[in-house]
């Protein structure tokens, strides 16, 4: 589970700070017009929070099932940090929040 969480953290630093915004399912595969109608700083930002969230709980979760000596509770801080994690990414991530009103406009 550590390396998932290494993932996570990987992920997270590539979308924000690499700006490998492709890695953003649907993103990528819109055109120019619609891209610009999007905040990707913002949701980049929502991302990477996301992924460093949901990597601390796996890592806490670890060393918590390390210092007790119960290995049932990596697998709930996993589960937690996913069923915590996405639903909070696709939720804050397609707010309206991130959408530019003044690009999304039609002259």
């Amino acid at each position: 589970m550590i390396g998932v969480a290494i993932l996570f953290i990987v992920l997270g630093i590539l979308i924000k700070y690499g700006k490998m915004y492709w890695l953003i399912a649907g993103y990528n595969t819109m055109p120019k017009k619609d891209k610009e109608k999007y905040n990707i700083e913002g949701i980049a930002n929502v991302f990477r929070n996301a992924m460093f969230g949901m990597a601390l709980i796996i890592i806490l979760g670890y060393l918590i099932a390390k210092l007790t000596e119960n290995p049932s509770i990596q697998n709930y801080a996993s589960w937690t940090a996913m069923i915590i994690g996405i639903p909070y990414l696709l939720i804050v991530s397609n707010s309206k929040k991130y959408y530019n009103k003044d690009k999304g406009k039609t002259d």
